[in-house]
């Protein structure tokens, strides 16, 4: 499920480091099957998710990244990436409203659904095999500026109130700045501050941005921010 109050977050702190959205990552259970028989890289209900997002985000970059990992036969396990672009045909059809955007647990999830017949492989069909709207494209390895040290907040599972502690007394060693710039911890802090105002600014020293020195009514100190409680957080 889609969280409108996270995503704003993340657009903030995109916004903070002059970043924007570019993609969409999820993760794949080890060894998933279709009906106990055969594999498959993305099910009905991703291609639709993949589609609409790879629509709304209206850029030619946009990427769909599966990650997934793999057990060999002696226990050992890696972690796998697959990148890919939803086809222009595919991100057509899910505006024009053709393909099916209601999947049933009885569908078998290779195929996509059309809501009426479209010509694939030379055929009319109301079926599509999803691995026909599937760009491949390549990622290069890179740097950014933020590290994925703090535990994941969105899991379904509360985090406990010493996790933010916890996480700047293992890298009480490091320069402040450091400290914080961790993107889980700030999508966590971002549930507490202004994200038009405060998020922005705080991300932007993270990035060493000019933006960062900025003061708003304080000589003394670098920014101030406006805050809701965060007694939940401590």
């Amino acid at each position: 499920m889609r969280d409108a109050d996270e995503e704003a977050g993340m657009d903030a702190i995109a916004d903070g480091l002059v970043m924007r959205r570019v993609g969409f990552v999820f993760t794949h259970a080890v060894g998933r099957k279709s009906r106990e028989t055969d594999e498959y890289t993305l099910s009905n209900s991703e291609v639709v998710q993949a589609a609409q997002l790879q629509a709304e985000g209206g850029i030619p970059e946009w990427v769909t990244v599966v990650v997934k990992l793999e057990v060999g036969e002696d226990g050992s396990a890696d972690v796998h990436f697959e990148d890919f672009q939803m086809s222009e045909v595919c991100v057509k059809l899910f505006k024009d409203g053709v393909l099916e955007t209601e999947v049933k647990d009885s569908d078998d999830p290779r195929l996509s659904k059309m809501r009426k017949e479209v010509i694939a492989g030379g055929k009319d069909t109301m079926k599509v095999d999803n691995d026909f709207f599937l760009a491949p494209v390549k990622i290069s390895k890179h740097q950014g500026p933020l590290s994925t040290g703090f535990p994941v907040e969105n899991r379904g599972i509360p985090l406990p109130a010493s996790a933010l502690r916890s996480h700047m007394d293992r890298a009480k060693h490091l320069p402040f700045v450091k400290r914080i710039s961790d993107f889980h911890l700030l999508l966590q802090i971002a549930a507490f501050l202004d994200v038009k105002a405060d998020v922005p600014t705080l991300v932007a020293c993270v990035g060493h941005r000019p933006r960062c020195l900025r003061t708003t009514g304080s000589s003394s100190t670098p920014w101030q921010v406006k805050h809701k409680p965060m007694e939940r957080v401590y």
